[in-house]
């Protein structure tokens, strides 16, 4: 117990002195392990708050774009107006148009009118297309019917714009604070429910925009991913663990995995771009090959993880199998890897999870395109939910910053719930030897 330099101490003679020495030593120990372990809660807590801090910020901005303001107009769908032999095609924004002048018949100067006409969003024509198509019977007919705002307007109704400034300041001038007033005072503007934001693909109105169209093609492009490096992944994993030969060759191919579990998921994208688009010729922005691309960026982590879980499998397994007779395919078939399947699934979750959440690839490969239509199949121009937030994040209405906020919090949501459904398959199957 003695420090270099100190005196040689006879246990023998001055046991009260080498108690003394030991408890010193003990005394440093604890407060070195005391402050230790305040370190790590310390950086554990520092963690916590910024995540919290990261969650508030994202909730604070988005949670508003699960709601929508709606104006109630009085809509007589003129027969004048609409041709019953082709409604596709009738005026419908002059029908919108004519209930705004009922509501304030003293508007009559046309920048006026312009300006009237801009509370309600272009998306209130097509409502009514839907109406007139699903029930021609309405033309004639005068019927109350909620059409969505501006986005400008829906801003200043959710408190997003501050009315109190000057009117060179404010995205809405004073005679349209006077309208919008009116119509609160009148019952015929709410906030609603945005179901838009679910049911609609993109648009370059904020009030109409949607995330179903990048769910969807977020959906077949992880459907590709899945059932293509899921069956290749496992069986490189059984190959490699189980019949692989050892040596320098089998060595290389471990490392060169293990390897391209680290590459930039970029370099993926290049690869894709240059294989599947430029050589095979397949299209751009589809499903199909983002799907190819992201099984290249899964396999090394699912072959990873297989390999891990067929490791933790005991090798008494093995050879009682192999003992009572079974061959080689049957005992890793039957006993090791259904043993090792619930690590292997919860790496596939994770691998996916870490798909869903990618962009740069994606990008590479053009599904960074506007795309307004729900993709019907694999092969039909698409997005997916990075790549619309990205494209949100990028423009410059004040609306898209909350729409954009309210699609991170979706895909944290699958995010999270995908991790979870690992932890559980974990903590469901996991078997202690």
């Amino acid at each position: 117990m003695n420090r270099p330099g100190d005196a040689p101490i006879n246990v023998e003679k001055n046991p009260a002195r080498s108690i003394e020495i030991v408890n010193r030593g003990l005394a440093r120990r604890y407060a070195a392990e005391k402050r230790f372990r305040f370190y790590g809660a310390a950086a554990v807590g520092i963690s916590l708050l910024f995540l919290s801090l990261l969650f508030i910020s994202i909730i604070g901005k988005g949670y508003t774009a699960f709601q929508q303001t709606f104006i109630e107009l009085e809509v007589y769908f003129d027969p004048d107006m609409l041709d019953e032999t082709d409604l596709n095609t009738a005026n419908y924004p002059g029908l919108v148009r004519q209930s705004l002048q009922k509501m304030f018949p003293d508007v009559t100067g046309r920048d006026d009118r312009r300006d009237l006409y801009a509370l309600v969003s272009t998306g209130a024509a097509f409502k009514l297309r839907r109406l007139a198509l699903d029930s021609p019977e309405i033309i004639g007919q005068t019927r109350s019917v909620w059409v969505p705002a501006d986005d400008d307007v829906d801003m200043l109704v959710k408190g997003h714009y501050d009315r109190n400034r000057s009117e060179d300041e404010r995205r809405i001038n004073d005679r349209q604070l006077a309208w919008i007033d009116s119509l609160e005072e009148n019952g015929k503007i709410k906030k609603r429910f945005n179901t838009a934001f679910f049911t609609s693909g993109d648009s370059r109105e904020p009030e109409l925009a949607g995330i179903r169209g990048a769910a969807v093609g977020s959906f077949y492009t992880l459907a590709i991913t899945l059932l293509l490096s899921f069956p290749i992944g496992v069986a490189a994993a059984v190959y490699l663990e189980e019949f692989a030969p050892k040596n320098r060759w089998t060595d290389l191919i471990e490392v060169n995995i293990n390897n391209l579990a680290a590459v930039p998921s970029i370099v993926f994208g290049l690869l894709g771009l240059a294989v599947f688009i430029n050589f095979f010729g397949f299209p751009r922005s589809v499903p199909l090959v983002g799907g190819l691309v992201l099984t290249l960026m899964t396999l090394p982590t699912i072959i990873i993880a297989g390999r891990a879980s067929l490791k933790s499998v005991p090798p008494s397994i093995r050879e009682a199998a192999l003992g009572i007779g079974a061959s080689k395919m049957q005992m890793v078939y039957h006993h090791v890897l259904p043993l090792a399947m619930p690590g292997i699934l919860t790496g596939t979750i994770i691998g996916m999870a870490q798909a869903l959440g990618e962009t740069a690839p994606l990008l590479m490969i053009g599904m960074v395109a506007f795309i307004v239509d729900i993709p019907g199949g694999f092969t039909d121009p698409s997005t997916v939910l990075p790549v619309q937030i990205f494209l949100w994040a990028d423009s410059p209405e004040r609306a898209f910053t909350e729409r954009t906020s309210a699609a991170i919090m979706v895909l944290l949501a699958f995010l999270i719930f995908m991790n979870a459904a690992a932890v559980m398959l974990r903590k469901k199957f996991e078997r202690r030897w």
